[in-house]
């Protein structure tokens, strides 16, 4: 018996109008391991075989513009969300060869107020570089899907309203301009999110933004995902993928435009 059928008789069985909640992977740096102490790297070697897991599954990696489209228009089975958080430079060398191999897509947030720069924010992790704006360029004419992580890497809930403003309203017009393509999407720096901080990104014109844990705050605009590190196994990605859909059911299927007719709701839900 699968590790995944097993597992899921063990846990209880949701009433059948509950669907199961969508299913969006956070990854960082793809690169060598050796000093990371924030746990926000994965070595190429364990990328490729996560990658694997999610093939010989029959699923598929897609940005998260495309998870949440085909989710509206009901035809989401088997697609799984990629994203990756701060931009670093490794992904186009490292993380972009792998995902074509598979074709798959994925979702890179950018900060362009530190394009070129290094991640001065992680003060006990080593010095890794970021994205230069022809880099990011270039990842999108791969296909991947370009949101933004603000400008500089700051807490959202700790600034004052002109900062707010200018970590989400700026940090998008600069990668439209940047990337000449719609920037639907965005990112909250160390996932965290209020209600505050939704409404700036809701205003600055994003279609949705993903968190890490955002509680009752699930929705459109604080999607929930899942963190991927080296040590995920393909058993623990096993049961990350079921315990997901256990700690994030949601009755609702609600979507803003033009992911669906519903208005804003208190949670986004999809098929596995």
């Amino acid at each position: 018996m699968p590790a995944a059928t097993a597992l899921r008789r063990l846990l209880p069985k949701p009433p059948p109008w509950v669907k199961p909640p969508l299913w969006v992977a956070m990854y960082h740096s793809i690169t060598d391991t050796a000093d990371d102490p924030y746990r926000v790297t994965v070595s190429p070697v364990r990328f490729a075989r996560q990658l694997h897991w999610l093939g010989d599954r029959g699923l598929r990696g897609v940005s998260v513009r495309e998870l949440l489209a085909a989710t509206a228009e009901g035809r989401a089975k088997g697609l799984v969300g990629l994203t990756f958080d701060d931009g670093y430079a490794d992904f186009l060398d490292s993380a972009l060869p792998l995902l074509r191999r598979h074709g798959f897509t994925a979702t890179v947030y950018v900060l362009p107020g530190r394009l070129g720069g290094e991640n001065a924010w992680d003060t006990a992790g080593p010095r890794k570089s970021l994205l230069s704006e022809d880099q990011v360029v270039r990842i999108a004419e791969a296909g991947m899907e370009i949101g933004s992580h603000g400008l500089t890497h700051v807490p959202l809930p700790e600034v004052d309203d002109a900062v707010l403003a200018a970590e989400t309203r700026e940090s998008r017009v600069l990668l439209e301009e940047m990337t000449g393509g719609p920037v639907d999407g965005f990112c909250y720096p160390y996932g965290k999110v209020d209600p505050r901080a939704i409404h700036a990104v809701r205003k600055a014109g994003y279609r949705y933004a993903c968190a890490i844990d955002p509680g009752p705050l699930t929705g459109a605009y604080a999607l929930p995902r899942v963190h991927i590190g080296e040590d995920d196994t393909s058993w623990r990605l096993t049961a990350k993928r079921v315990l997901h859909s256990v700690r994030r059911r949601h009755p609702a299927d609600l979507f803003p435009a033009p992911y669906g007719p519903a208005p804003y709701g208190p949670a986004v839900v999809g098929a596995p």
